[in-house]
This record gives C-alpha cells, sequence and structure tokens, in this order.
C-alpha cells in the first residue's frame, strides 16, 4: 500500500497532468504513465472500455473536461466497466479513478498475484480511489474495473490512472477541411491498445453522423486467482420454489458459484453424472446445456469461479472402495472437462471415506480441478477424530475452503468446550475456531449460512450477524460471549445456502456480507 502522503502527491501531479497536459514520470520510475486508454472518456465515447450494460458518457456531470462514464446498476448486473491494460511482469502499479454515486468499486484483477479493490459508500461529492498492487512473473495484462452495486442509483467516474512501468496508449488527430461551397470535417481518432475509429462529416445543409468502433474483446481466463476473501453461493439444479436463476445472471458479489447437484450414477458405484433439471429448464424459458456451457464461461470471464457441488441432503454418492473412489475421480474430471468446471464441492452428508475420497481429490486436481471446497455439517467439525475432518487435513495442501454448515445443527460444542445454540454469533464463532485449531489453515475455513430463513430448517442469522462473526475472528471485534483467543486475520470468507435464496430475499445476504469481506484485513 501506498502511504497517506504519497497518494496525496500522486493526486496533486495528477490535478496538474490534467490541466496543463504535461506526462509526468516519478522519480525512480522513468517509464511510469497512464496506461489507461480513453481514461477520462474525453473521447465521447466507451472506446476502450466494455460495459456489462447500462455504460455511456454524459457530459452533464464531470470531473474534469468534457465527459465522464455514468452506468446504472439494474436486476443482478452491477453495472461493470472494465478495460484490459498491457502491463509489465513483477511490477508494481497504482490504480486510481474519480467516482461520485453510492457503492462505486474500484479493482484490478488478472494481476497474478493478489487482485484488489477499493470502494467508496456514497456521497454527492467526487472522491478519489486508489489501490496498488504488483503483477506475477509472467503477467502482461490486467483487468481494471468500476462498477455500482445492486439496487443502487447510476454512479459516476472520471480520470481512471493505471500508474507503473509500460507504453501508454497513443493517440492522434487530424482534422481536414475543404474549400466552400461544400464543408466537410473527419476527425479520426486512433487508440492503441484497444483501436476505435470514429467519423464525423457536416455538410453544411444537414448533420449526419456515422461511428464505426471496433472493440477488442478478452478472452475469459478461468485462471484468475480467488480474492483472499471470498463468497461462496450454491446456484440451484432443480426447482424448490425459490427464484430461478441462469449461472449468467449470478452477481459478481459470488466469488465462487457451486452448481449442485451432480447426480449418482446407479450402474456404477462412485461414478457421477450432470443433467439440467428438466423442471428449472422450463421455468427459466427452455435453458440449454450449451446454453449452460456459454454462461460458465461467462461467469470465469468475470472473476468467478464454477465448480460442480456433489451430495447434498439427498446425495447418494459413495467412494469407499479403491474401484468406487476410481469411478468418482475420473467421472468429475470428465465433467470439469465436459463443461468447464473450475473445481469440485464435496457436500457428502451420508458419510465420507478419508481414506479413499483423498487420493480421488488429488486425481481431481492434478487433471485440472484446481478448486476444491468441503462444506461438512456441523457434527462433522467437532474433533480431528471425525472422517470429514481427517478427510479435509489429508489433502490440507489442496483445500481451498471448508465451508461449514453452521445450520441444521441445534446446539454443538465449541472449542472451549462449552455448549452453543445455532443462530447466534457464538455458534459461528466458537466452532470455527475448532477447524483453526484443529489443523485448518485461517484461509481455508469459511462459515456456511442459510441466505433467508426459507433456506434451512433451522439456524438462519442476518447477514449482520455473519459480519460481526467474521470481525470477531479476523479482528477480535464484535465478538459475542465467546471470544478467540487469538486473531485470524486471513479467515476467508462466507457461504451461503443459496444463491437462489437470497435472490429470492433480495440479495440481502449478499449485499450485506460481500461488501463487508473487502473491508477485513
Amino acid at each position: 500500500m501506498t502511504s497517506r502522503a504519497k497518494r496525496a502527491i500522486i493526486a496533486l501531479l495528477s490535478a496538474l497532468s490534467v490541466t496543463t497536459g504535461l506526462v509526468l514520470a516519478f522519480a525512480g520510475n522513468a517509464a511510469a504513465a497512464n496506461l489507461v486508454a480513453n481514461p477520462g472518456f474525453e473521447a465521447g465515447s466507451l472506446s476502450g472500455w466494455t460495459c456489462s450494460g447500462g455504460g455511456s458518457v454524459t457530459g452533464t456531470d464531470k470531473r474534469t473536461g468534457n465527459y465522464a462514464l455514468t452506468a446504472a446498476p439494474a436486476g443482478s448486473d452491477n453495472a461493470r466497466c472494465s478495460q484490459t491494460v498491457t502491463v509489465n511482469p513483477s511490477s508494481r502499479y497504482t490504480l486510481t479513478a474519480w467516482v461520485k454515486g453510492s457503492y462505486v468499486y474500484l479493482g484490478a484483477s488478472g494481476t497474478g498475484t493478489t487482485d484488489v479493490s477499493t470502494w467508496h459508500p456514497g456521497g454527492s461529492s467526487w472522491v478519489q480511489l486508489s489501490t496498488s498492487f504488483s503483477t506475477g512473473a509472467s503477467t502482461r495484462s490486467v483487468t481494471v474495473y468500476l462498477h455500482g452495486w445492486y439496487g443502487q442509483p447510476a454512479y459516476l467516474a472520471d480520470d481512471v490512472s493505471l500508474d507503473g512501468p509500460g507504453t501508454p496508449p497513443t493517440s492522434t488527430t487530424t482534422t481536414t477541411t475543404t474549400t466552400r461551397p461544400t464543408s466537410s470535417t473527419t476527425t479520426t481518432t486512433t487508440t492503441t491498445p484497444p483501436s476505435s475509429t470514429t467519423t464525423t462529416t457536416t455538410p453544411p445543409s444537414s448533420t449526419t453522423t456515422t461511428t464505426t468502433t471496433t472493440t477488442t474483446t478478452t478472452t475469459p481466463n478461468p485462471n484468475l486467482p480467488l480474492p483472499k476473501h471470498v463468497l461462496t453461493g450454491y446456484w440451484h439444479n432443480f426447482d424448490n420454489g425459490a427464484k430461478a436463476l441462469t449461472i449468467a445472471q449470478v452477481p459478481t458479489t459470488y466469488d465462487i458459484i457451486a452448481v449442485s447437484f451432480a447426480d449418482a450414477v446407479p450402474a456404477v458405484r462412485g461414478r457421477v453424472e450432470f443433467n439440467l433439471d428438466p423442471g428449472l429448464s422450463k421455468k427459466l424459458g427452455g435453458y440449454t446445456i450449451e446454453q449452460f456451457k456459454a454462461d460458465v464461461k461467462t461467469a470465469q470471464g468475470r472473476g468467478q469461479k464454477v465448480i460442480i457441488s456433489v451430495g447434498g441432503e439427498k446425495g447418494t454418492i459413495w467412494a469407499g472402495d479403491t474401484a468406487s473412489a476410481t469411478a468418482f475421480a475420473n467421472s468429475v474430471i470428465e465433467l470439469i472437462r465436459t463443461y468447464g468446471f473450475d473445481g469440485v464441492d464435496i457436500d457428502l452428508e451420508n458419510g465420507v471415506s478419508a481414506q479413499y475420497m483423498g487420493p480421488a481429490l488429488r486425481s481431481i486436481y492434478n487433471a485440472g480441478g484446481k478448486i476444491i471446497t468441503m462444506a461438512p455439517q456441523t457434527i462433522d467439525g467437532q474433533s480431528t477424530g471425525q472422517a470429514y475432518f481427517q478427510l479435509a487435513l489429508a489433502v490440507k495442501d489442496i483445500l481451498t475452503i471448508w465451508n461449514m454448515q453452521y445450520y441444521n445443527s441445534g446446539t454443538m460444542l465449541g472449542c472451549d468446550q462449552q455448549v452453543y445454540s445455532q443462530g447466534t454469533v457464538n455458534f459461528l464463532t466458537a466452532l470455527a475456531c475448532i477447524q483453526l485449531q484443529g489443523g485448518l489453515r485461517a484461509d481455508q475455513v469459511g462459515l456456511g449460512l442459510p441466505a433467508s430463513p426459507s433456506g434451512a430448517g433451522g439456524g438462519y442469522q442476518s447477514p449482520t450477524n455473519v459480519n460481526n462473526a467474521l470481525n470477531c475472528l479476523a479482528r477480535g471485534t464484535n465478538c459475542g460471549t465467546f471470544k478467540p483467543s487469538t486473531t485470524y486475520p486471513d479467515i476467508r470468507g462466507a457461504m451461503t445456502w443459496s444463491i437462489n435464496w437470497d435472490a429470492s430475499n433480495g440479495y440481502a445476504f449478499a449485499n450485506t456480507v460481500a461488501p463487508f469481506l473487502d473491508t477485513l484485513p
């Protein structure tokens, strides 16, 4: 992170560069420059930018120049506007933008190290957001983005800057005027990368404008890393009364989408398959497998991970010997290759074998399923002697997250051997403490909760309680009567059953928990 003084200097010099048109370089970094194309939207268009919906330029309210970006979230779209920028490997960059509105986000993904974001809660004045990151050893492009928040009004953005080593975009303007009586003015602006050409022709008697825009599209990158703190949600492959959604309609507040569930193949023990539920497909207007596959790529292109979940309350999948575990692993690998899934979620609520499932998960991981998550019930995480816990520890080196289900549980023992009731902050913190003290890393532990009272038979608690529990674990504040003996700033995040129930409840869970995760250390 840059110091407060350095940010002030950067802001001052940025303002000077806007006023005087100077290109400024900081001492010790002679190659520093703004690498963003059309950073102030002065092209009078979104040239260089790609907006998910509702994005445009406005000349009514801008910070500098003649134009600014305005974009309005609608439904499950957060009005994300992004640009892929060429960068140098193993280099340090500072990303800034001036924003105005409620819950405006600025961030960078695909950095090759830790993706970053920052946000502004709201106000009627222009505010500068700033964040910094380093690129990975082989990183040559990053995606910078701005977006608003669901249910919020349109936001404004102006003067976006990515400062660091690299070659800034070049712009040239050529004006040619013919003699009267026919007056013709042609202005061509070329920006690289990406490129766009705008031609305007004016005869004396009428005005005709023809605009041709060529935008460089970005190939979805399923290898984008997860943020430090993540929100996982389950997507229903069936109709149970919750709101039906396509994968593409899942908000980007969800970092991991767990498709639930794969089906057991009765004829081959351990084998699973995926079938798009006909009832759900009909409810979504004829949702097809090909649309589903395309939506998986769409989500991955936005930086989300999509995994296949196996099991569930009624799942009958069994992998308790070599043959069944091999069949399980091979079939999951097939699903990953067929549908493009990023990995697998183990939600086996009717028994699991650490001895055989462990090697199966390693086979899946080595075949490309790099996201490995688990969703044990609370009873499965009471001690290291239980099979589920043993499985987690056996694959600790490849395990992404253990999202325990803190619901449908009744009362349970905490790490202090006291009894706690579900539905309380104590229940979350005192039980998470068992896994944190039992061998799992803090970045592998997530809190699983129902998204609404309809999502579970018992154990629902408000998203604010979830945030309090995360704060207690990460910072030692907002605790209940139980307070862990140490803090866990790397606590991974939260999970919810489910995205569909959250959608039915106005996304109250994601809209409360996801922004809070961004504030954790």
